[in-house]
């Protein structure tokens, strides 16, 4: 995929700011990379958090800012509030139709550090790489090795049998911003993928 098809980036990351400051600032750091870059952030549209540092960063470069909620989370995750003509909150009825739109609206995934709902997002999203459903780089921002002990349980399952080795590059890895932004404008889909059937098929 070409680096001028990589247009909205959707990020994956905590509610929390977690208990290291690195957290914080490497996402204020990619909403920063973003802006002099010309990507549009796509994500859960919280204003606390992890998510609020990288979209808080975002918005005061002057970037646009598409935040996705449920209604049911407007009030707990202070919800983006649309401030300005780059600021975008939309509201959607279920968590599902969330992450649906969230996924149309992007070119590509980050992962940040966050907690199950970041898990839950991220292994949806390559799971839907795995199955064809779409053929959008992902990537994971390894602050401080967050990821390492997740990256450890992949591979044992790729080890184990209950991953297919090629799919360990539906994704790609780095703790450098500059360097995680190249491996996604320069991902090429795999070749080799399960064929999404649809129900009418079967």
């Amino acid at each position: 995929m070409s680096e001028q098809l990589i247009k909205r980036i959707c990020v994956f990351c905590g509610s929390s700011l977690g208990t290291r400051e690195i957290y914080g600032q490497q996402a204020q750091q990619l909403g920063q990379a973003f802006v002099a870059r010309g990507i549009e952030l796509v994500y859960g549209g919280g204003g606390i958090g992890v998510m609020g540092a990288v979209a808080g960063a975002v918005i005061n470069g002057g970037g646009k800012v598409i935040g996705v909620m449920p209604y049911a989370l407007a009030t707990k995750e202070r919800a983006l509030t649309n401030e300005n003509s780059h600021t975008e909150l939309r509201v959607v009825n279920t968590m599902h139709e969330r992450k649906a739109l969230m996924a149309e609206l992007s070119d590509a995934f980050i992962a940040l550090p966050g907690g199950f709902g970041t898990f839950d997002e991220l292994f949806e999203i390559i799971t839907w790489g795995q199955l064809g459903i779409h053929q959008k780089p992902i990537g994971l921002l390894n602050i401080d090795g967050y990821f390492d002990p997740l990256l450890a349980m992949i591979d044992r399952a790729v080890t184990d049998g209950f991953v297919q080795p090629q799919y360990r590059g539906l994704f790609v890895i780095s703790d450098s911003i500059s360097e995680l932004l190249t491996q996604i404008h320069d991902y090429q889909p795999l070749k080799s993928i399960v064929q999404w059937i649809e129900m009418s098929e079967t």
